[in-house]
C-alpha cells in the first residue's frame, strides 16, 4: 500500500526541506477564512491573492456552510485571527447540478454499495447557491465585546449563463 504513495510521500519530503513556515503560530496573517468546495480547479489562496499563512481554508463538497464548517469558522474566528469569512461556491459543480438523489444512485452505481446513509447539502438552485449557507453563519457565537465575523459570498467563476 505504501508505494501508492510513494509518489506523494517523495514529493512532500522534498517540500519539507524548503518548508519555511514551521515556527508560524496558525494565525490567518490577513484575517480571512474561506469556505469553498473541494474541486481541485479552485486554487483558494492564489484566486484572492493571497500567500500560504494568510487564511484559514476550510473545503468540503460544493462549498457548504455544514456543521463542520461551522466549527471551523468558530475555532477561527475565536482563536485564529479570521474578522472576515469568504464563502466561494463555483460554477459548474457537482453538488448544484445534481440532486441528492441522483448523488446517491451514482455513488451507489459506481461503488456498488448503498449510498442512502449519505447526505451533501446539495443546493439545487445554481442562481442562489449562498442562500442555503448564509444562515448558519449567524450562528457563530459572538466574542465577549460583541464582535461578530463579517461574511460575504462569491463564485470563484464567472456566472453560467447556461444553467
Amino acid at each position: 500500500m505504501a508505494s501508492d504513495f510513494a509518489d506523494l510521500l517523495a514529493a512532500n519530503a522534498a517540500f519539507a526541506e524548503t518548508f519555511d513556515l514551521a515556527g508560524f503560530d496558525g494565525v490567518a496573517l490577513s484575517g480571512v477564512a474561506v469556505v469553498t468546495c473541494m474541486d481541485s480547479r479552485i486554487n483558494p489562496l492564489r484566486m484572492l491573492g493571497l500567500q500560504p499563512g494568510d487564511a484559514k481554508i476550510f473545503r468540503n463538497p460544493g462549498g457548504r456552510v455544514t456543521n463542520a464548517a461551522l466549527d471551523a469558522m468558530v475555532l477561527g474566528v475565536h482563536l485564529l485571527g479570521v474578522e472576515r469569512i469568504l464563502i466561494v461556491p463555483h460554477t459548474r459543480c457537482a453538488m448544484a447540478m445534481h440532486s441528492e438523489a441522483e448523488l446517491r444512485a451514482l455513488v451507489t452505481a459506481a461503488s456498488g454499495q448503498d449510498a442512502a446513509w449519505t447526505s451533501w447539502s446539495v443546493v439545487t438552485d445554481r442562481r442562489q447557491p449562498c442562500a442555503k449557507t448564509w444562515p448558519g453563519c449567524a450562528r457563530i457565537p459572538s466574542s465577549p465585546n460583541e464582535y461578530r465575523s463579517a461574511v460575504s459570498c462569491t463564485t470563484s467563476t464567472p456566472a453560467d449563463s447556461s444553467s
